[in-house]
């Protein structure tokens, strides 16, 4: 259930006084949306889990102050806001520039920034969200965009900033609700939402100005994720580089790599499975899943002498006009929370 019921009164009462169960069944119907909300402040899907045990902890420390002149649940997110702006008050950072490369290559274009905290988000943790079109809950996953990209676009924003931007653009709260929320006049949102929107184009990527990604794959994606997976088990660079754009880009956090067009992610995928490579001989196999809303794909690598294939590495695809125009490739720590097994036979 999203907003609280007209029949709560009597179990935010209970939470109120002290009750557990009481107060444990209002904040867990909202578990999902919140920590999507602090995954979306944050970037990081470890920290958003944090930062959400964080949030039910300062709402039962703090449960008596509840007054009822705002929903639980806005009441929920203004804990949860707050607790995403005194982490990054406590831990700032800022995306760090990297050095452009003196290339040739046309698609060689300038070098995007280095988000080293971004992690992606399951897609099996948004469908419990999602489950009702009618509900609040549903509806922040479906309006807003969980896509790799505008996460990372959000990270250009200072906190207070992003803050406003989610609040607004995306929930859709009213000014005077996040203004409410945040602690400020109606005015200075809609400042902040000003600059935000201006830093938020200059990042985010051409012709993705609407953020509405389906939730559902289609049958292009699934082919193209099928094939990626194909070209990938039989390190096949030649496959694999049909199903790239030419200005295809590939990023891998935390890492500082970074590989812009077709030929250097090809040039790269042969160093990979090259003979210098530890992985060289190495047999690969993949499992589909989904992150973000994007396809994405599993890869564990069975070493010579090995019995089992382990985690590899995660790879999210971002697909535009029929092709592959943005890989990121994640470390493998967060398969158990795609459900993923800890080792293949």
């Amino acid at each position: 259930m999203g907003e609280d019921g007209a029949g709560d009164g009597a179990l935010v009462a209970a939470a109120r006084a002290g009750d557990e169960p009481a107060f444990t069944e209002l904040v867990e119907r909202h578990r999902r949306e919140l920590q999507v909300h602090c995954y979306r402040m944050l970037g990081s899907f470890e920290e958003s889990e944090d930062l959400v045990q964080e949030t039910f902890l300062r709402a039962w420390r703090g449960r008596e102050t509840f007054q009822g002149r705002s929903t639980y649940r806005a009441w929920l997110y203004r804990i949860a806001t707050n607790a995403c702006l005194d982490f990054l008050d406590r831990h700032p950072r800022h995306p760090r520039p990297r050095e452009p490369r003196q290339a040739q290559d046309p698609y060689v274009v300038s070098p995007p920034a280095e988000i080293r905290w971004l992690q992606p988000y399951p897609d099996r943790l948004l469908e419990p969200a999602a489950s009702g079109d009618t509900e609040p809950d549903a509806a922040v996953v479906g309006k807003e965009t969980i896509e790799l990209a505008f996460l990372a676009a959000l990270q250009h924003l200072p906190p207070g900033q992003r803050a406003a931007l989610i609040l607004r653009d995306v929930l859709g709260w009213p000014a005077g609700e996040t203004a409410a929320l945040l602690g400020t006049s109606v005015d200075s949102v809609k400042s902040a939402l000003k600059r935000a929107r201006s830093t938020l184009r200059t990042h985010i990527p051409e012709h993705r100005l609407e953020w509405s990604p389906s939730a559902a794959p289609t049958a292009r994606e699934r082919e193209l994720l099928r094939r990626f997976m194909d070209a990938h088990e039989r390190a096949d660079t030649a496959a694999l580089a049909e199903l790239l754009s030419e200005d295809v880009r590939m990023t891998m956090p935390p890492h500082p790599f970074w590989f812009s067009g077709r030929e250097a992610v090809e040039s790269f995928a042969a160093h990979a499975f090259g003979p210098d490579s530890p992985l060289y001989r190495g047999e690969w196999r993949s499992v589909p899943t989904r992150a973000n809303r994007q396809p994405a794909m599993a890869g564990y690598v069975r070493l010579p002498g090995n019995s089992v294939y382990r985690p590899q590495a995660l790879n999210v695809l971002r697909i535009g006009g029929g092709r592959i125009v943005e890989i990121t490739v994640f470390e493998p720590r967060l398969f158990p929370a795609f459900g993923l097994p800890s080792t293949l036979s």
